[in-house]
This record gives C-alpha cells, structure tokens and sequence, in this order.
C-alpha cells in the first residue's frame, strides 16, 4: 500500500509506537514502545529501563511466544483536528536475542534514541522484530 508522504512519513518520523499482542485468552496488550526500522522491519528493544518483571517473563514476550501476530500504531495528535493521522502495521513478530540482525537493529536504535548511550542495550537482550503484513492508515486531511 502506497502511503500519502505525510502518513509515509509518520513511522520514520514518531518517537513512540504502541505495540499491541494478544494474550491467552484474546485479550489486547497494549504498551508504548521504542522502535527503529530498516525499512522492511520494525525493532523494539526490551531494554534496561527498570522493569517489575524480568525481561524473558513480560506479558509482550510470553504473548508473542504464543502468538506472533502483532499491531504496531503510529499516531499524530494535534488539537487541530484536521491535523490528525495514524498509521497501523499488522504483522508477525519474533524475538531475537543475537546475531547480525540483532546487532544491525541495535545500531538502528541507538541512532535513533541517544538516551541508550547512558542505558546501553544489553549483549543477548531480548529484540523483538515486526515483520509487516498489512498497513491501513488514515488521516483526517484526506
């Protein structure tokens, strides 16, 4: 699907995206995530920010293990409400832990977010990867 340049250029440009999993029982998932892309996948890793829950045992991770079909939505909210626009990726997730991909997704997120220079991430940390299927967008200018 071919985006109009402000909805293409809404993922690239966004700091946060919200990641959305299904648990066990159906139910949605939803948490804001830092991301990075290649442009043919999206990254987000789980980081060292302090967390309740180890990172091998958080409800996205056990719900990817479960169930690889993910969202990941991309807003712009502005009071002018003709300024409005999102843009939803659906597609398969899968978790990394090592190897050049990894690594490249690494770099990808470090680029993008200067905070991981003080809060590195870690050697074999989890990395999830989206592999879109279908992106559906909207905005309120068209």
């Amino acid at each position: 699907m071919a985006l109009a340049a402000p909805l293409a250029a809404l993922p690239a440009q966004s700091r946060v995206a919200r990641l959305a999993t299904l648990d066990d029982t159906g139910h949605p998932h939803v948490v804001p995530v830092c991301y990075a892309t290649d442009g043919r996948a999206y990254y987000s890793a789980i980081d060292a920010k302090p967390k309740r829950t180890p990172a091998d045992r958080l409800k996205r991770v056990r719900n990817i293990r479960a169930n690889r079909r993910v969202a990941l939505l991309f807003d712009h909210y502005e009071e002018d409400w003709r300024q409005l626009r999102w843009v939803l990726v659906q597609g398969q997730a899968e978790l990394l832990s090592a190897g050049p991909e990894w690594e490249a997704a690494r770099d990808l997120l470090e680029a993008k977010y200067p905070q991981y220079a003080t809060l590195p991430l870690p050697e074999g940390g989890l990395m999830i990867k989206i592999t879109p299927e279908r992106v559906i967008a909207w905005s309120a200018a068209e």
